[in-house]
């Protein structure tokens, strides 16, 4: 919302848009189940050993051409080699003139499973020739292993070239997860809970060499109705004031749209029977803050039942239980959301309010005006 608050301490006078939008009897639609993750848990990572064996660079061709040799493998030049240098099969080649000093060309072998080890080969470049110009060195990543920490999985892995860094990418993730390196997390995503297995993590180093592995996933995640707001018989709905992302912002009534982070919630479903909780999720993200009713707990709240964001809990202050008027009443206070005018704190009131601004319907993104 962009305005000044007004009337959170006084009465507000309602403002009635010139569009209100049409609601039904019932305060919450009977939508398919989606879900907010809230942690993940991995198990042990289990490793594929490297399929490859005698991984070689030599010249050959009366030394015009350089000739990989290895078991089990394909064969692949890592980076941008030099201009004129090409890979066919196992046959390095170079057509150009003579290049100075002594590059250095990295060539990947790839066994069946995706695991790879890297050649480091220093060569000689020369009128339409290339040939090895110094030792060859082999480059392989191990200890492929994950962490949980707080609620997300952290990988790690060794590269034989400690130069050298490590990503991470996972797949077979459960749809809703999106890969991460080298933290795979919770945030943002929408997997269904559950234990998933035959997940593939990948470790890969600066140069190529790769080790895949594979582990048990657990999701752990909060079934909401998508994400929307509640929104009154005039357009109106909660709205976190001018986006404030904290434990005690003052959650206000104002047009909710999809254009306006500040009006955009996730229906959870509560702890208590027939409660809903509302957690702030500014274009679909959670906050973990949730609106509140805290009876007068909070000594900075401008209204001693007036509604705010606090860290989402399973206690009964962010409970509200829709009645079947479409008001909303919370179950710690047994008081309605009501409305104070735009712009104006909500509050909870012993009755909903005579002129129907208390009258709210769950209305999903998708559905909120532009």
């Amino acid at each position: 919302m962009h305005c000044n608050l007004r009337g959170a301490l006084g009465i507000g006078i309602p403002v009635l848009l010139g569009s209100a939008l049409a609601v039904g009897a019932a305060a919450l639609p009977a939508s398919a189940t989606t879900y907010q993750d809230t942690a993940l848990s991995a198990g042990s990572v289990t490793t594929s050993t490297f399929g490859g064996a005698g991984l070689a660079a030599a010249n050959s061709n009366g030394k015009t051409t350089i000739t990989l040799s290895g078991t089990g493998v394909t064969w692949s030049l890592h980076g941008t080699p030099p201009a004129g240098v090409s890979l066919s099969g196992t046959t390095i080649s170079y057509a150009g003139g003579a290049v100075t000093g002594t590059p250095v060309l990295v060539a990947d072998a790839t066994d069946s499973n995706g695991n790879a080890e890297a050649l480091e080969i220093p060569v000689t470049i020369t009128g339409g020739s290339i040939q090895v110009g110094g030792t060859v060195v082999t480059v392989s990543v191990s200890h492929l292993a994950a962490a949980n920490t707080s609620g997300t999985v952290t990988f790690s892995a060794t590269s034989s070239k400690s130069a050298n860094t490590v990503s991470f990418a996972e797949t077979s993730l459960p749809t809703g997860l999106t890969s991460g390196s080298p933290v795979l997390t919770y945030v943002g995503g929408t997997a269904a809970p559950g234990t998933y297995g035959g997940v593939k993590v990948t470790a890969t180093d600066t140069d190529g060499a790769a080790q895949t592995g594979t582990f048990t996933l657990t999701v752990f995640a909060n079934a909401t109705s998508g994400y929307g707001n509640e929104v009154n018989r005039f357009g109106n709905g909660f709205d976190a004031y001018r986006q404030h992302q904290y434990a005690g912002a003052i959650i206000a009534g104002w047009p909710a749209t999809q254009g306006d982070p500040a009006t955009h919630f996730i229906l959870n479903a509560g702890s208590h029977a027939g409660a809903y909780q509302f957690e702030y999720a500014p274009s679909g993200t959670g906050t973990g803050l949730c609106v509140s009713d805290p009876g007068g707990g909070w000594s900075s709240d401008p209204l001693r039942d007036g509604l705010i964001l606090a860290s989402c809990n399973t206690g009964p202050w962010q409970q509200f239980i829709p009645q079947s008027n479409g008001s909303l009443k919370n179950v710690a206070t047994g008081l309605f959301v009501n409305p104070n005018g735009t712009g104006a704190q909500l509050r909870g009131g012993t009755s909903a309010t005579p002129w129907g601004g208390s009258y709210y319907s769950w209305t999903d993104y998708s559905s909120l005006p532009g």
